[in-house]
């Protein structure tokens, strides 16, 4: 009989394994997916979408094409729990899927509790599909001449900063006379602290030539309907607040009997494997390292992709498990919305320039076409 993996969810490590046990097979596996997405966005495009340089097909992976041509079972439904003893997954619609081997790239739900007023006045940014379809009928009002004109994002990290600036190319010619677009960033503590003050000053000039406002050590404490509130007791009026800030698991996995980290992420091992259950890796944001916890990123998602189908296919063959060990000093590229791009490396490499942009360009729709052009050969 075919052994079973099932792979929940359609995120940026998954589409990487199942591209590449189409390529090269495991005897007698069968592989399902079971997704309750077909469209699978690709967040290093998301600020480029948004800015108007990709399309929304561009910047999504279609999950449909790609379990077709690659000869894997497609089960459309959301997943909402485990059921190990048996070795079944359970979707919403009442469906059990046998496994022998499972993985999970579920991705997060925001985290909004520690702000009053973010579930009803805030719009999170994560999940991204979630995002575009509000963001849509954000922009569709704020080309209304009595539309919203001030937009506040919360988060100074590199996804706040790239958001800022993709919304304001996108918004350059929508403004009414009279009625120019404000937008602001509330960012905490300082602007992309996880990167080098070179990067730093290189931000802080682009928001500035772009007339991004920026809150410093402004720590959101409040979302009103007119505006947000620090705890040091500032307002700031705004029409709309974005929210790139903490996010937390989907709620199913605490009920999976897997152990698991603060904010309800999986705990894995440096195998990508369940602390818990070796016949389970996470992957991706839903899941943390113990040993060595990472930052929710979608590049490290990517860079588990080959080291996830490599332990799938150890663990198909009863081999030991490899350690992954991803690379923190990597290159972060930031999208200035105007054609140029900052990148950043470590403790002193920052550099600018359209180059940059060029640059970042290639290497994303260089990734996204080893989906939407692969075919299986016979």
């Amino acid at each position: 009989m075919s052994r079973k993996l099932v792979l929940v969810g359609g995120g940026h490590a998954h589409v990487q394994v199942i591209r590449a046990l189409a390529e090269r097979p495991e005897p007698d596996l069968a592989v399902t997916l079971v997704t309750d997405r077909l469209l699978t966005p690709y967040s290093g495009m998301l600020p480029g979408h948004i800015a108007g340089f990709y399309s929304h097909a561009e910047m999504h992976i279609d999950l449909g094409r790609l379990a077709r041509v690659s000869g894997v079972a497609l089960i459309t439904s959301a997943t909402n729990g485990i059921d190990r003893a048996s070795r079944h997954v359970r979707t919403t619609d009442g469906r059990k899927i046998p496994y022998d081997i499972l993985s999970l790239n579920v991705g997060i739900t925001p985290d909004l509790s520690g702000i009053t007023g973010a579930g009803r006045h805030g719009m999170a940014v994560k999940p991204i599909s979630t995002f575009l379809e509000r963001l849509d009928a954000l922009l569709t009002d704020a080309a209304r001449p009595d539309g919203p004109r001030r937009i506040v994002l919360v988060g100074g990290g590199a996804a706040g900063i790239e958001l800022a600036l993709a919304l304001k190319a996108r918004l350059r010619d929508v403004a009414t006379a009279g009625r120019p677009f404000r937008i602001a960033i509330a960012a905490g503590n300082r602007l992309v602290p996880t990167l080098n003050a070179g990067v730093g000053q290189r931000v802080r000039a682009a928001l500035a030539r772009h007339g991004v406002t920026v809150l410093d050590s402004f720590h959101v404490v409040d979302i009103h309907a007119d505006g947000i509130r620090s705890e040091d007791g500032r307002f700031v009026e705004a029409d709309a607040v974005l929210l790139s800030t903490a996010a937390k698991a989907p709620s199913w996995l605490a009920e999976t009997g897997l152990a698991t980290a603060d904010g309800g992420f999986l705990s894995i091992a440096s195998t990508l494997a369940s602390i818990t259950d070796p016949a389970i890796f996470a992957v991706g944001d839903c899941a943390t390292v113990i040993a060595d916890p990472m930052p929710k990123a979608g590049v490290f998602a990517v860079r588990q992709g080959a080291a996830l189908t490599g332990n799938i296919r150890r663990a198909l063959r009863g081999e030991p498990l490899m350690p992954h060990r991803p690379d923190r000093n990597f290159l972060t590229i930031l999208m200035t919305g105007d054609g140029s791009a900052i990148a950043g490396r470590g403790a002193w490499l920052a550099m600018a320039g359209r180059w940059v942009w060029w640059w970042k360009d290639w290497i994303d729709r260089r990734f996204m076409r080893r989906f939407s052009e692969f075919r299986r050969e016979a």
